[in-house]
């Protein structure tokens, strides 16, 4: 192999797209022959400085041309009586805006904001020639994991990802992050790693719910959280602490109350916990819910303590919801601008693809806070 390493990350082209181009020209120039094994995997990873994800998305390209085969176990080899020079060349010809496919890896596709998003991210691309491919992840890591994989060897130019909910980062995104291979987290950033994120200000949208519950006077504040690990909840929550520290009300964690989940069906362990926090907690005069599905919970278990909203309780939560307008409660919420969340996200997409070498950026969305009946004075 030449002693320059010819795959650079500051160069438009993605990696894995110049290291299958660096393979398919050894193979063209006849340093490597038909039937000859290549490096491993780990090899071309170490000689390249890239990951192995790079690798295997290059070679599963070479492999589905015809230029390579596999044999499990063993390696992959040159494919003999193979017309390599008439295999396609992924990086020639592919300016932008000239019909590139960009994928959209999401964990559920059921309700309004996560709508909203596929229709800001398509209609951002579509004004650029881009494509758009949906996958959906049904909220499992290990399907994330394979999606991902399967759009580096399907030959994607670029990847929308809004991470599934976990304590840890999928170590594929954070390899192709490091690759520069152009990617943008939505909907949360990933927490001391250097990537292309779009969210909204989460923090500041539950300060100003919190300050509106401490305007009309309430001092013994609720906080639903989920038991969900992502950064967008976590920033909730620092708004919510935020609020009360510029009023100077103390921080109480027993006013701090962590749900399962945010399915938006009543669980009854949820039902068990709000049952006993509000039993034990009479003084509790407001809640702030960090998603509107736990807002639901909070209902259905005060309807049964026989507590009136909002003469006895006032409640706010994170996120608009179908025909909230209609509701015979309207709630008092803190709307995000999910249209606009994926109109940034493929924007910011599109500059990276267009310039690789550039800054990785971190987007904030402004929310709306909007009051509807589910408040009032204390």
């Amino acid at each position: 192999m030449n002693a320059v390493n010819p795959i650079s990350s500051n160069s438009r082209p993605p990696l894995y797209k110049q290291l299958r181009q660096y393979i398919l020209d050894q193979i063209q120039q006849k340093v490597w022959l038909p039937d000859q094994q290549i490096p491993s995997e780990n090899e071309l990873a170490e000689q390249f400085q890239v990951s192995r994800v790079t690798v295997r998305g290059a070679l599963s390209e070479l492999v589905d041309e015809g230029a390579i085969y596999r044999i499990r176990g063993k390696g992959s080899f040159v494919q003999s009586g193979t017309l390599t020079s008439r295999l396609p060349d992924p990086i020639a010809g592919s300016e932008p805006g000239s019909g590139k496919i960009v994928a959209f890896l999401m964990p559920r596709l059921d309700n309004r904001f996560t709508a909203n998003v596929v229709s800001g991210i398509e209609s951002e691309l579509s004004k650029h020639g881009y494509h758009l491919l949906f996958c959906k992840t049904h909220d499992s890591k290990e399907i994330e994991k394979q999606k991902l994989q399967e759009m580096i060897s399907f030959g994607v130019d670029g990847i929308i990802v809004y991470p599934v909910a976990d304590e840890s980062y999928n170590e594929d995104i954070l390899k192709l992050s490091l690759d520069r291979f152009p990617l943008v987290v939505v909907d949360r950033y990933l927490r001391g790693v250097d990537t292309n994120c779009v969210c909204s200000d989460n923090m500041e949208g539950a300060r100003q719910a919190t300050s509106h519950l401490i305007k009309l006077g309430h001092r013994r504040i609720a906080y639903i959280n989920s038991d969900l690990q992502t950064t967008s909840l976590e920033d909730r929550l620092t708004g919510y602490q935020k609020a009360l520290g510029e009023t100077s009300l103390p921080i109480d964690y027993r006013l701090q109350v962590s749900l399962k989940g945010r399915s938006g069906k009543t669980d009854p362990g949820n039902v068990e916990i709000l049952t006993h926090f509000f039993q034990s907690n009479p003084d509790v005069t407001a809640c702030f819910a960090a998603h509107y599905a736990l807002a639901f919970d909070v209902i259905h278990v005060l309807n049964q303590l026989g507590k009136k909203l909002p003469e006895e309780m006032s409640l706010v939560c994170f996120d608009e919801y179908e025909s909230a307008e209609h509701a015979a409660l309207p709630l008092t919420c803190v709307e995000q601008q999910e249209y606009r969340l994926g109109e940034e996200a493929a924007k910011l997409l599109i500059s990276n693809m267009e310039s690789p070498g550039q800054e990785r950026k971190m987007t904030l969305i402004p929310t709306r806070f909007i009051k509807r009946s589910s408040t009032a004075p204390v």
